[in-house]
């Protein structure tokens, strides 16, 4: 059979009826309905239903017997329309099939690790083979079979369509796509980067960009104008959900532009690239200033699909007889809260008491929350008593509320804290009440970040120390006057989520080195670091500005995926380890000798020298010892305990300590988020021997481990209620 003349499954139409057609793909599923076995044929285009019928070639039909799923075939046959009754109106090519005459297999599969057909065989029923009734780190391991479902594959070309608008779009804005370099150097961007030894030059390490800053602004000085790339950045970061320790951004840069060229080009790609999904944007997209997204909502990336802005009423309750918030607003503090409209009737006294006030906000950051219910009497609540009428009157009027409305409000003596708690809550009561809407989009830009901010208790930048300031008559040495600055920065974040991020460039070389001064940075570690940049800046740099879009966040949002795992082609798990590849790995000693590298921990190198992977690299559920144990600790906890333990039982103690201490360390990193809890009762045994009943021993030496002692008691402190 010659490829040349292939047909496309999923194109195969009723005007092709009475067509021969050559057909190659994977076997989907198989059904046998005795004389005539039915196949579901797949490929990139989609499916068609292949008939095996006696009456056409017995030998082909007998040879379709010994069919599996996934096996690699070609087959050769007429295009039928189907008879009335029998078509699949889940397929669409399910008003036809083809009755094949020629087959040949092409490539066999053995049993699959899990089932990948999305379509049922005959009659149309939906399968429970969607990725997600499949664990995601057995389809990372096969990666390459997850890949064949229809629905990954859809993935990963809406991505690529993204891209191809994103090309579109800059080309008629006359941007040239420029690459930029992978191997470079370490500079400070927010993250750990990932450093890259070199053999040539032993002892120094190139580092992987966390970002082309200062390549796309040196493009700039060059006097390319307008550049982009669509480029892999890579940070070092500590495990969080949606992240990846290597990721996709869609970065640009232009000359002798402000921030209004930037928002406009940037929603026009925005725009083009959420047509993808069947989603319509409206343009200008709103603003607000970082000020104003924390007042209002507690973070810098609102979400604006619902209601539940803030209100601050420190000035109606400073004179209350509600001795908390009278005592926060008569030291400076600040109450605010927000209203929920119509959740009364939804929201209980108990469950805003014992778990809102007493559980969820203090699980959230904050000290506590006063709630207030609009019932037709009025507000009503346990603390209402110490509220007079007027108060509560002036509550009613600044909140907007109506009967059957709920208040939250928080009290604190930080008003950053009081928008971080209510920021946190906000969302929490949206996703508890169902308060927010599918299928609706809500872009918004934020601006006039800080420029700085403190970052244990030193001065760190927001963004990036490559920002314009707001104003350029500042002292690096006053710390109030760093913090009050304003940055000529600007993100993009849609539903809650911070799509992109970018600024108004510093172009001039004085100004520069006063931003890296008041980074406390020294004049030899700038130079070391920066003065290539520094130099580059003195010999005629034009003012620019750019941005940076997150493509991997931004296309599972476009495509409505669970996950960004679900739209790159091989992602990291959260562990940021590659199930299929099982990187990182060991490195070959040998390489390892060539690059003048020699690996401290001595378990590892043993390992490395035996040719084997260790447990914690290769990604093993066992866990890898990483904290050592000493017998003098285990003998301590054993006397502690009261405990007559045997040589041989401690060291087994403390080979045990050490593996569970190396296994409370990988906890730490794993994702928990919407995983239920989980209670196991076990009993407890004794696996070396019987337990018996051992002496006491002296008091004297049963209290020497505590603290505090009185004589023969031990000093305990005592709780107290109020």
């Amino acid at each position: 059979m010659d490829w040349r003349q292939r047909t496309y499954c999923g194109r195969v139409r009723p005007t092709d009826a009475g067509r021969e057609v050559l057909l190659m793909g994977w076997v989907d599923a198989v059904r046998d309905h005795g004389s005539l076995i039915f196949v579901h044929l797949r490929d990139v285009s989609g499916i068609v239903q292949l008939v095996f019928d006696p009456a056409v070639d017995a030998r082909v039909r007998s040879a379709a017997l010994g069919l599996r799923e996934e096996f690699v075939i070609q087959v050769r046959g007429k295009v039928r329309e189907r008879t009335a009754g029998t078509e699949n109106p889940n397929l669409e090519t399910g008003d036809v099939e083809v009755y094949v005459s020629e087959m040949e297999i092409l490539a066999k599969a053995e049993t699959l690790p899990f089932k990948i057909s999305e379509k049922a065989m005959v009659f149309g029923e939906a399968l429970q083979a969607n990725p997600e009734n499949v664990d995601e780190e057995l389809r990372l391991r096969f990666r390459y079979l997850d890949i064949r479902r229809p629905s990954v594959q859809a993935n990963l070309r809406g991505r690529y369509e993204m891209m191809k608008r994103i090309r579109q779009t800059l080309d008629t804005r006359q941007f040239v796509e420029v690459e930029t370099p992978i191997l470079t150097r370490s500079t400070p961007e927010g993250a750990r980067d990932y450093l890259v030894p070199s053999r040539i030059h032993q002892g120094r390490f190139y580092a992987l960009p966390q970002s082309p800053q200062l390549f796309k602004q040196l493009l700039m000085m060059g006097g390319m104008d307008r550049y982009f790339q669509i480029t892999r950045c890579f940070r070092d970061e500590d495990l969080r959900p949606n992240r990846q320790p290597e990721f996709t951004q869609q970065d640009l840069e232009a000359s002798f532009v402000d921030e209004e060229f930037i928002h406009d080009l940037v929603e026009e790609i925005t725009v083009r690239i959420f047509e993808v999904g069947g989603i319509t944007l409206e343009r200008p997209f709103p603003r607000m200033t970082y000020d104003q997204a924390m007042e209002s909502y507690g973070t810098d990336r609102p979400d604006l699909r619902f209601a539940l802005e803030f209100q601050d009423v420190t000035d109606v309750v400073s004179g209350t007889s509600y001795t908390i918030f009278r005592s926060i607003a008569g030291k400076g503090g600040c109450i605010k809260g927000f209203r929920i409209p119509g959740a009364a009737d939804r929201m209980s006294k108990n469950l805003l008491q014992n778990e809102y006030a007493m559980k969820i906000v203090p699980s959230l950051g904050g000290k506590g929350m006063t709630w207030m219910k609009h019932t037709e009497g009025g507000l009503q609540s346990n603390i209402v008593r110490f509220f007079s009428e007027a108060e509560l009157e002036a509550l009613i009027r600044r909140f907007g509320t109506r009967e059957g409305d709920v208040l939250m409000m928080v009290a604190d003596l930080s008003r950053h804290e009081v928008n971080t708690v209510l920021g946190r809550l906000r969302l929490h009561v949206a996703e508890h009440l169902s308060l927010v809407p599918d299928g609706r989009y809500c872009p918004v830009w934020v601006t006039d970040f800080p420029l700085f901010e403190l970052k244990d208790e030193r001065i760190s930048s927001m963004h990036h120390p490559f920002t314009m300031p707001g104003r350029e008559d500042f002292d690096p040495e006053d710390r109030q006057e760093l913090l009050s600055l304003r940055a000529r920065a600007y993100d993009l974040v849609v539903n809650g989520e911070e799509l992109g991020g970018g600024s108004v460039r510093i172009h001039r070389p004085d100004l520069q080195r006063r931003v890296f001064r008041a980074l406390g940075l020294e004049p030899a570690e700038v130079e070391d670091k920066f003065g290539f940049f520094l130099e580059a800046l003195g010999l005629g740099a034009p003012p620019h500005a750019g941005l940076a879009l997150g493509l991997d966040r931004m296309a599972a949002m476009v495509l409505g995926a669970r996950s960004i795992r679900e739209v790159i082609a091989f992602p990291k798990n959260r562990r940021a380890f590659c199930p299929l590849t099982r990187a990182p790995a060991d490195a070959d000693p040998e390489h390892l000798q060539e690059l003048g590298i020699r690996v401290s921990d001595a378990g590892d190198a043993e390992a490395g020298a035996r040719g084997k992977t260790s447990p914690f690299a290769s990604g093993d559920r066992k866990p890898k010892p990483r904290k050592k144990v000493s017998m003098a600790r285990v003998r301590q906890v054993a006397k502690l305990a009261r405990l007559s333990l045997r040589e041989e039982e401690m060291e087994a103690i403390r080979r045990d300590l050490e593996q569970v201490l190396g296994y409370v360390d990988q906890l730490a990193a794993l994702d928990t988020e919407g995983v239920p809890p989980m209670s196991h009762v076990l009993p407890v045994t004794n696996v070396w021997r019987e337990d018996g009943e051992g002496s006491a021993g002296p008091v004297e030496e049963i209290l020497s481990n505590a603290p505090e002692r009185n004589g023969r008691f031990f000093q305990v402190p005592k709780i107290l209620e109020g």
